[in-house]
């Protein structure tokens, strides 16, 4: 427990209270009543604040998270929410397990070593994230997936950010605080319905805010890993 708590910051471990704290307190005013859908939840600001970290235990419980989330999805005939994280993210999620674990920024130290893509791979990933879209949307179609628009968009947005997150790139944050905002949309949808869902949608406000924690931090560790770089080849 003394390592766990030299191991996070000040604002790491006031950022995970808060989300915890707004997490519960959301399902208690909305009274959800979801179990589940409070575990995912609880989950996610966990391993939000572990992948912050880049520590490897976060892309397993994002595992843990995406099948919980597909079950949820699918109570709310949320089918392209469902078929993108049980069939894109969470196997995704297991290549990033991989990538992470045989990628240490050091050895003995739990956080992986940041990457650079080279140029060409961005125009790579946009046409390969365009062309599973493509062929999501069609999918998600003959199913009759509700918002079909930003269910689509929401595919194009998690492709991205999970594929960024394989690769260990910083802009894997961007890529799932833009998905945040297109779910908090696509929740709030289904909130006009059904009220308790709005504990799903302060859910993925609190998503947002350490997506950008995490795009912050993972610069200062691609920082911190090139100075300690430069010292190694002096």
């Amino acid at each position: 427990m003394k390592k766990g708590n030299a191991y996070f910051t000040g604002v790491e471990k006031g950022l995970w209270l808060v989300s915890v704290t707004a997490i519960l307190a959301s399902s208690l005013v909305f009274r959800s009543g979801n179990w589940l859908t409070l575990a995912a939840s609880l989950i996610g600001a966990t391993f939000l604040i572990l992948n912050a970290k880049g520590n490897v235990w976060g892309q397993v419980l994002t595992v843990v998270f995406s099948l919980l989330y597909g079950v949820i999805s699918y109570s709310t005939a949320y089918y392209g929410e469902m078929i993108t994280y049980l069939g894109m993210t969470a196997p995704i999620a297991v290549a990033s397990v991989v990538s992470w674990a045989r990628n240490p920024a050091q050895e003995g130290v739990q956080e992986v070593k940041v990457n650079r893509l080279p140029h060409w791979e961005y125009p790579f990933l946009a046409v390969l994230a365009l062309a599973v879209t493509a062929a999501f949307y069609f999918i998600l179609k003959a199913c009759g997936t509700q918002a079909l628009g930003l269910s689509t968009l929401s595919v194009f947005t998690s492709f991205t950010a999970a594929y960024l997150t394989m690769r260990r790139s910083p802009f894997f944050a961007i890529g799932y605080a833009a998905n945040d905002a297109v779910l908090i949309v696509l929740w709030s949808i289904a909130a006009r319905q059904e009220s308790s869902y709005l504990s799903v949608v302060i859910c993925f406000m609190v998503f947002l805010v350490n997506d950008l924690y995490g795009y912050v931090n993972w610069l200062k560790m691609k920082k911190k890993q090139a100075a300690v770089l430069v010292e190694e080849l002096a």
